[in-house]
């Protein structure tokens, strides 16, 4: 299936999201004004090497929800730290700054989804 057809039938098959490879691990987004299927939101994964994490950070136009799907992972948001595994959730407020650390042996999955298709990351 070509980018079009996801385009216009906002189907976005298994393996076609875009890999952006990250030195602690890698996102994939599904769903994104960048992907051209969304105008509204933000959907994607995230994956976590054991021992590793991505960099603190925020969003200075959007709320975050995140999900882990697979591991274990502590999770800053601000000055408070949650841990946090499968089926656990959290809601990140716009401008909060975050980032979780795999506390786990195995790679974690995290789902993320965000309330804008166009979604800005600020480090710290």
């Amino acid at each position: 299936m070509t980018p079009e057809h996801i385009r216009r039938g906002g189907l976005v098959p298994a393996g076609t999201a875009l890999v952006e490879p990250q030195e602690w691990g890698r996102l994939e987004w599904m769903v994104a004004d960048s992907q051209g299927n969304s105008d509204v939101l933000t959907v994607g994964k995230c994956f976590i090497q054991p021992g590793k994490n991505n960099p603190v950070h925020h969003h200075p136009n959007c709320d975050e929800v995140l999900m882990v799907v697979r591991g274990t992972i502590r999770h800053r948001v601000n000055d408070e730290y949650v841990e946090m595994r499968p089926g656990d959730t959290i809601s990140i407020p716009m401008g909060a700054t975050h980032n979780a650390v795999n506390i786990g042996d195995d790679e974690c999955e995290l789902l993320i989804i965000f309330d804008t298709a166009r979604r800005q990351v600020i480090g710290e």
